[in-house]
């Protein structure tokens, strides 16, 4: 065991991991499985990290069913870049069916089917999100927003985000609701001022330069009333409020990372804007 920890404090995984094999059946076992899934996760090994999370739970050692909902949409995504979205598909159709709670694959799946031309579907699969008051419900949002548009749901729809919004206040609902009225409303004047309400109140709620920014701007057609330069200034200031932090090592990035790049922990990034932390 102190030989394969040499190994890896030296990078040398390989040899790492075939020390480690050695140690099964021995009082070491547990400690040697849970360095070889490390292994595993950092070579994107994700098989057989899977495999080896199923003998650490079978073990006893604990419950390790998010994770390997993890390594399953880490395959997923690597089935969609090579095109096989059939086996995407079944990856995560299979990993929400054993861990229903778990929002990362129902986001996956719902986006997928987005992209497949099954909105109804991926409006059923996401609508779950925001019905049970998920946390990680706001990273759905944009996707759910589609797929209202695509299969003609858009009054469910908001109806549902308003409720999520009323419990959970976030921006990142808050622009759905903001894009579903403007599919729902042909009037320019009426949407500007529904829009600009809104923003306000969300403000009241809880103080935010990016609920303020887009007040201050209103609709994409109503920006034109603020200067070139304070628009900018606006964007440049609210840039780096947008980004997500790892709670575990503070990486921030402008997307969501379930799986740090930084700290390589699991879940760590909160799935909600820096400025709202």
């Amino acid at each position: 065991h102190g030989l394969a920890l040499d190994f890896l404090k030296a990078g040398l995984l390989d040899r790492a991991e075939e020390a480690l094999r050695k140690l099964e059946g021995t009082a070491y076992e547990g400690q040697a499985r849970l360095a070889r899934m490390a292994i595993y996760e950092r070579s994107r090994e994700w098989p057989e990290a899977f495999a080896m999370a199923q003998l650490l739970e079978t073990s006893g050692e604990a419950n390790f069913g998010i994770r390997m909902a993890h390594y399953r949409c880490e395959q997923a995504r690597e089935a969609v870049q090579q095109g096989d979205m059939d086996k995407a598909m079944d990856l995560l159709t299979q990993t929400l069916r054993k861990q229903p709670e778990a929002p990362r694959p129902r986001i996956l799946l719902g986006q997928l089917q987005i992209n497949q031309g099954q909105a109804q579907t991926a409006y059923a699969t996401l609508v779950g999100l925001f019905e049970r008051n998920d946390t990680a419900a706001p990273l759905a949002a944009a996707s759910f927003v589609k797929a209202a548009q695509a299969c003609g749901m858009l009054e469910a729809a908001r109806d549902v985000l308003q409720t999520h919004y009323l419990k959970q206040p976030c921006i990142d609902v808050l622009d759905a609701i903001t894009a579903l009225d403007h599919a729902l409303q042909a009037d320019p004047a009426s949407l500007h001022s529904a829009a600009s309400e809104r923003y306000l109140n969300h403000l009241q709620k809880q103080p935010s330069l990016m609920a303020a920014t887009r007040w201050l701007m209103g609709d994409r057609e109503g920006s034109a009333d603020l200067p070139a330069p304070v628009q900018k200034a606006l964007e440049h200031a609210t840039k780096p409020l947008a980004r997500y932090r790892c709670a575990a090592c503070g990486f921030e990035a402008k997307e969501h990372f379930w799986h740090c790049p930084g700290c390589q922990a699991w879940d760590s990034y909160p799935p909600r804007r820096v400025e709202e932390l």
